[in-house]
């Protein structure tokens, strides 16, 4: 049995495996329609979500399995008190597989530990979200064909952006990419990201706040929010979350072939006058954000079609 808590678990070899398979279902989902009759998936979420949780639901339902859930910490015993550890040893007695969301960092590690069945870390507090990743992977391939060769703009909050940090972790694996570290210099990448991703596999990094000196180098940018629910103080939140808006003129600089990415929810940092630009990828990465979790999931509960 395997659970999947940091995407640095998955091999190369693994991911390119999860794309190969993600890609078939795409082309080919009729065949899967039935690979999890019988099944069934828990969802343990214990912070708001709407795409991770109902993407996850809609994949299990596509394979044919079935779905329970705990839809929040107030309407499970998590609210009496019951540990993680307990929690995860008792949804094992009901489920086949457990995809997990916590605002506490381990927390599904811990869950997985106790977990009599796979568990999926959907995202734990400021740490990983491994299945945003091999999201973000799956769009990126189906839109530029390849997985190495370019240069990534990361632009936002790059200090508590989870899937910033799953996103430099994985695509470090690929040759021939180059990151730009776009953020305010209270919402940089952390020191240990940089020195155990980047530095240590020589990959080619810059740090800027200029936002759109930098547009006419990217293959792909990837915005993210800056996320009040992260902040301390209220008042740095109002100081920081307009720092970098995308709109139409600042794309003109940018290569034709540039793909735009953003892990959603957006608030105000892309403007929808983009939504309408081919290079905006951002609504088809929800739906490649299922077509990635079904993969998973027939993976970790070994369905061999």
């Amino acid at each position: 049995m395997r659970s999947l808590i940091d995407i640095q678990e998955l091999t190369t070899d693994e991911i390119n495996e999860l794309i190969a398979v993600a890609c078939d279902i795409i082309d080919n989902g009729a065949k899967y329609s039935e690979a999890c009759r019988g099944k069934k998936l828990a969802t343990m979420f214990f912070e708001p979500s709407t795409r991770t949780r109902l993407s996850f639901e809609a994949a299990m339902y596509e394979l044919g399995g079935n779905v329970i859930s705990v839809s929040n910490a107030e309407s499970s015993s998590a609210a009496k008190g019951e540990s993680v550890a307990d929690t995860a040893k008792t949804i094992s007695c009901y489920a086949d597989i457990i995809a997990m969301r916590h605002p506490k960092e381990g927390a599904p590690l811990v869950a997985a530990m106790n977990a009599s069945v796979p568990v999926i870390n959907a995202g734990d507090g400021g740490h990983n979200h491994p299945t945003q990743t091999l999201t973000d992977l799956l769009t990126i391939y189906r839109e530029k064909g390849r997985l190495d060769n370019m240069t990534i703009g990361l632009c936002g909050d790059l200090k508590f952006g989870r899937t910033v940090h799953s996103l430099i972790s994985a695509m470090s694996r690929y040759t021939g990419i180059k990151f730009i570290l776009i953020s305010p210099e209270e919402l940089k990448v952390p020191s240990y990201v940089k020195r155990d991703i980047l530095k240590k596999n020589d990959i080619p990094y810059v740090q800027t706040t200029d936002f759109e000196s930098v547009i006419p180098e990217l293959d792909i940018l990837y915005m993210t929010r800056v996320q009040r629910e992260r902040f301390f103080n209220e008042e740095d939140y109002l100081r920081l979350k307009d720092r970098y808006i995308l709109t139409p003129d600042k794309l003109a600089s940018a290569k034709p072939d540039l793909k735009i990415l953003h892990p959603l929810p957006r608030v105000n940092e892309i403007s929808v006058a983009i939504d309408s630009d081919p290079r905006a990828c951002y609504f088809k990465q929800v739906y490649y954000g299922k077509i990635a979790r079904m993969s998973l999931i027939l993976k970790l509960l070994e369905v061999k079609i």
